[in-house]
């Protein structure tokens, strides 16, 4: 017989704030908005609660945030380095395991970084609220 313990609702909606965290704070550094528009319709990391299945037991649910601050963490990097590279694609793996659809390479963020894309976004978080 074995135990396990339930993923817990505050797990699943820490997910959900990562998720939403990489759409407004990652994803603008270096895709333009349309291309996230894109990223929404194909369900890019969307978690519908029936994905919660794929992930329901207090162990699964911390690997997945694991793996998404980890990969947060890296493309966050002043400088996208090669030795990232195989952390990045590992922890890729890991939420596609586990039914999270994230389909990028890390050379892809690597070769925008270069780029030096700068992207005015409608899903970046706005600086202040305040409307004068």
């Amino acid at each position: 017989m074995k135990i396990v313990f339930a993923s817990t609702p505050g797990q699943e909606e820490e997910i959900s704030e990562l998720v939403r965290y990489i759409y407004t704070n990652v994803f603008p550094l270096y895709f333009a908005d349309d291309e996230i528009r894109e990223f929404e319709r194909l369900n890019v990391l969307h978690n519908y609660y029936d994905h919660y299945e794929d992930f329901s037991t207090l162990k699964d649910a911390f690997q997945v945030m694991t793996s998404l601050q980890t990969v947060v963490s890296i493309l966050e990097l002043p400088t996208l380095e090669c030795e990232y590279a195989a952390l990045f694609n590992k922890n890729v793996e890991n939420l596609e395991r586990f039914g999270l659809f994230f389909p990028f390479y890390y050379e892809q963020f690597v070769e925008a970084k270069n780029m030096k894309k700068c992207f005015f976004s409608v899903y970046a978080k706005a600086a202040n609220e305040m409307l004068i």
